[in-house]
């Protein structure tokens, strides 16, 4: 029996990951789990999980969820308390899919403590991944990727890497991938959020339709996979049924294929090395659309390409990138700017913060500060 501490666990990741533990009541147990502010959602999960702590980071939440919660749960609240459950000595396995920045001390948290982490959170290898990974190699700790891509290399790659030459990650293009780059100047949150094939939160909608999220994931491959920029590429595939691809230097390559489901790779990340079942219906290929791929048009999609250039400058610049498209698309969600401004704001920042090694945690954090006050200030003047 595995106990599992699920950060984010009101999101789509965490339900998801209920989800299958609810199919092994045999093999995990819900140990602890954390929201922000949805208390309602989390007093239906204490009724059906009965897990052994929650956290609430927002304080008025967590004391109104403490006089509906009875004394078998122990309430806590705030950032701190993140950490507190990810490294508890009972936590063996912790699910780190709390969306941005702010979960990543949590899962570095867990890192330290020398657990199984499921990383969800990819924003943990944007900004620090060398430490990241550092921590990883130190304290002994399991890192199994959550992202359907990087599931699918770390899956591929289980034979070794001799002869490996590059990674190709698949994107489903999103909702504007044969939108026109003059329409999308007018397009509105609601219509950035409407993915085809996944369902997500609001912010990594955004990302998707932005490419901002591949971005993302080019960067995270390249701390998981130890693998430079010039060899990890990315190709638009819309049905997201091939989730990425490996080659060899002998021409051969491999993929891992499926329905566009995260229980299938959430599973995966709890059982690894083992295959449990998911609840996700097996791939028929026949019945499936024809499989399509195209290459990214990197003007529409500018914010992949300054993923590649952060990755490529190294140091800072990726901490700066992720702040600055937090902010963007915040204010996006909040119809402040448009659509198109978010790759804009994103260059000017980048081009405004001086560019520097972060090697700790506290310099990471500064910087992060800077870049978010940075990209606020440059949206004030210019948009």
């Amino acid at each position: 029996m595995k106990n599992i501490t699920i950060l984010g666990a009101t999101g789509s990741i965490g339900n998801n990951t209920l989800s299958v533990a609810s199919l092994h009541p045999d093999k995990f147990n819900i140990f602890a789990l954390s929201a922000n502010t949805n208390w309602r959602k989390m007093q239906t999960l204490c009724e059906k999980f009965q897990p052994n702590i929650v956290v609430m980071v927002d304080k008025k939440a967590a004391r109104i969820l403490s006089k509906f919660v009875g004394n078998k749960t122990q309430i806590l609240h705030g950032i701190d308390a993140l950490n507190i459950i990810a490294a508890h000595n009972e936590t063996d396995y912790v699910m780190a899919a709390i969306v941005g920045s702010v979960g990543m001390a949590s899962s570095l948290s867990a890192a330290k403590a020398g657990k199984r982490i499921m990383l969800a959170n990819k924003e943990s290898l944007v900004l620090a991944g060398d430490l990241f990974m550092q921590t990883v190699r130190d304290n002994n700790a399991e890192l199994i990727p959550v992202d359907s891509e990087h599931s699918a290399i770390f899956q591929c790659l289980q034979s070794g890497k001799s002869g490996l030459t590059k990674i190709q990650l698949t994107a489903s293009g999103g909702p504007f991938l044969h939108t026109s780059i003059e329409k999308l100047q007018n397009i509105t949150p609601d219509e950035a959020c409407d993915h085809p094939n996944w369902s997500m939160g609001r912010k990594i909608s955004v990302d998707s339709a932005t490419m901002m999220n591949k971005g993302l994931e080019i960067i995270e491959a390249h701390y998981l996979f130890n693998i430079p920029a010039k060899n990890i590429d990315v190709v638009i595939h819309p049905q997201s049924i091939i989730h990425s691809s490996v080659y060899y230097e002998d021409g051969s390559t491999l993929s891992q294929l499926g329905n566009p489901d995260m229980r299938t790779v959430i599973s995966y990340a709890m059982s690894y090395p083992d295959k449990i079942f998911s609840g996700v219906e097996s791939l028929d290929l026949v019945s499936n659309s024809p499989l399509e791929f195209y290459a990214p048009d990197l003007n529409k999609f500018a914010c992949l390409n300054q993923a590649f250039e952060a990755l490529k400058q190294g140091g800072n610049a990726m901490g700066t990138l992720n702040a600055a498209n937090e902010v963007a698309v915040e204010y996006f969600l909040n119809n402040q700017i448009s659509f198109l401004d978010i790759a804009k704001i994103i260059q000017y920042t980048l081009g405004t913060i001086q560019h520097t090694n972060a090697s700790s945690l506290e310099a990471i954090v500064a910087n992060d500060k800077i870049a978010r006050k940075t990209t606020h200030e440059i949206i004030k003047r210019y948009v």
